[in-house]
């Protein structure tokens, strides 16, 4: 078995106690990454001499009993808008071609500190703004599962490289649902923490008080250890980024996994279950409802009436806050800088840079921003959010977590005919409630099901959603642990039927 196909758990396990190095970890992945990322498409720049150096510098440190920290020579893919020094990060869009970072992001710098090991940058939709990671200037990225299906978006270059083998564990960042949705349409764990918990400092700006930093894993362990490195400690410079983060650095999330879930009371909130649910998704989040009650956890259906309006919510304030974040972009302070005689010229040609979705976004955000919209608007839209918030913390009264599946549908066909735009934003009705709340929300793998456009064809992962209080990330994880633990490694096992099958693959031709 080849070092890439053995997991995180395994590899760190291995490396700490000297049977392989974090250098021969390094070269299985990047042989793994040179056979199959031409299919798939996860990565848009691989870091090799950067890495090999990293990898070299930890094994030093073992040799000589030095402490390498918790991800000793564990390698991490990271999304194209997390900075990393010396490094480029473009936020998958042509304005800002040829920016090199001059700092770490605090996230990266966190894991750098505890001895992880960073592979490349990752696949993304531009400015995180999408749903399948079609909407990159790099191109489309693939699903390991079905490449002729997207990944899942934003953070869908993340969750392919995890899925097909190419990292063990990833960075995504999540604005409505851009960690959890690609993690279940690729059988993964994907984690949104707690608003606040981890810094933001260093990762390109979508949504300001959206927008979290997560990990991606196969496993809840995986994110659960990974959101502990990544939680900045009170002793370091990283943490004075991150207030939130200092009262939590002790926390150890991948020990909290084994607590008792038995008595752990679970609600379904209804009007989640109208929110075009596939047939078969709803089937396989029934069965994991079942499987929970088997295991002690009481379910009961729910009710948040102002869940009914989170998707129209959500795309006001995150536009609203997209134009304004994105109004730095113009060539004079920001961004590449078209060479134009005129102020006027060099904007729009400037402008003309972003994509149609990116544009779409920061037209519709400074319309709600506008004096005479701003009160109908964007206003409005921020009182029926505090409503969403109050709701959770009522429900959260007598819960200790909701549940829904983590997306509507699994994996949808890449380069279809155009779907209707409000449709495409609808499909992030499941997700954008944790991220309104700024409540911690889990996707678990939760079965595999054959998809509805395409009843003859191969089953495809789908997730189930755990939503918890605000910091009280231990409990989402651990009832996450223990639904994984309980479905005995039926999706992993799928998972590796489907990674050796990849090398056996033809390259995908271009997508529409």
């Amino acid at each position: 078995m080849a070092l890439w196909e053995l997991g995180a758990k395994r590899i760190l396990s291995l490396v700490s106690a000297g049977e392989v190095s974090a250098q021969d970890v390094l070269e299985s992945y990047l042989a793994r990454i040179e056979e199959v990322d031409p299919k798939i498409g996860a990565y848009v720049e691989v870091f090799e001499p950067e890495a090999r150096l990293a990898a070299a510098r930890i094994d030093s440190m073992i040799l000589t009993g030095e402490d390498p920290g918790i991800l000793a020579g564990l390698p991490c893919a990271v999304k194209d808008n997390i900075s990393l020094k010396g490094q480029s990060c473009t936020a998958g869009s042509r304005i800002l071609e040829g920016y090199v970072s001059p700092l770490d992001a605090v996230c990266a710098e966190n894991l750098k500190r505890k001895g992880a090991v960073f592979l490349g940058r990752t696949n993304m939709d531009e400015f995180a703004m999408g749903c399948s990671t079609e909407t990159s200037v790099y191109g489309v990225t693939a699903n390991p599962w079905d490449t002729h299906r997207a990944p899942g978006g934003s953070s869908g270059g993340s969750a392919a490289a995890v899925a097909a083998g190419m990292a063990p564990v990833s960075l995504g960042t999540d604005t409505g649902g851009s960690i959890r949705q690609p993690a279940a349409f690729n059988g993964l764990c994907g984690l949104k923490p707690t608003y606040g918990l981890v810094s933001r400092d260093g990762v390109v700006a979508f949504a300001s008080s959206l927008d979290h930093v997560g990990p991606i894993g196969e496993t809840v362990w995986d994110c659960a250890l990974l959101l502990e490195a990544m939680v900045a400690g009170p002793d370091t410079q990283a943490s004075k980024a991150s207030q939130v983060s200092q009262g939590r650095s002790s926390v150890r999330y991948s020990r909290a996994l084994e607590r008792s879930v038995k008595g752990l009371r679970a609600g379904v909130p209804a009007e989640l279950m109208t929110a075009g649910i596939s047939r078969g998704v709803m089937e396989q989040f029934n069965h994991a409802l079942k499987t929970l009650s088997s295991m002690g956890v009481i379910i009961e259906e729910t009710s948040l009436p102002s869940l009914d309006y989170v998707v129209d919510v959500y795309y006001i304030i995150a536009s609203s806050e997209a134009s304004s974040n994105l109004g730095r972009y113009d060539g004079g302070r920001y961004g590449k800088r078209a060479n134009r005689a005129n102020l006027d010229d060099m904007y729009l040609e400037t402008r003309s840079l972003m994509g149609k979705e990116v544009k779409r976004r920061i037209i519709l955000g400074t319309f709600a921003l506008s004096s005479g919209n701003y009160e109908d608007c964007y206003l409005r839209a921020a009182r029926v959010r505090t409503k969403v918030i109050v709701e959770f913390e009522e429900a959260f009264h007598k819960y200790h977590v909701l549940l829904s599946p983590a997306a509507p549908s699994v994996a949808f066909p890449l380069g279809g005919k155009p779907r209707d735009i409000l449709e495409v934003y609808a499909a992030d009705c499941l997700t954008i409630p944790a991220n309104l709340a700024g409540i911690p929300a889990l996707s678990v793998p939760c079965g595999l099901t054959v998809p509805d456009d395409d009843p003859e064809g191969r089953e495809l992962p789908c997730g189930l959603q755990i939503m918890g209080k605000p910091f009280d990330e231990e409990t989402v994880l651990s009832l996450g642990h223990a639904f994984e633990m309980a479905q005995g490694g039926r999706i992993q096992l799928e998972m590796a039927q489907m990674r050796r099958a990849l090398s056996g693959l033809k390259e995908c031709e271009p997508v529409g």
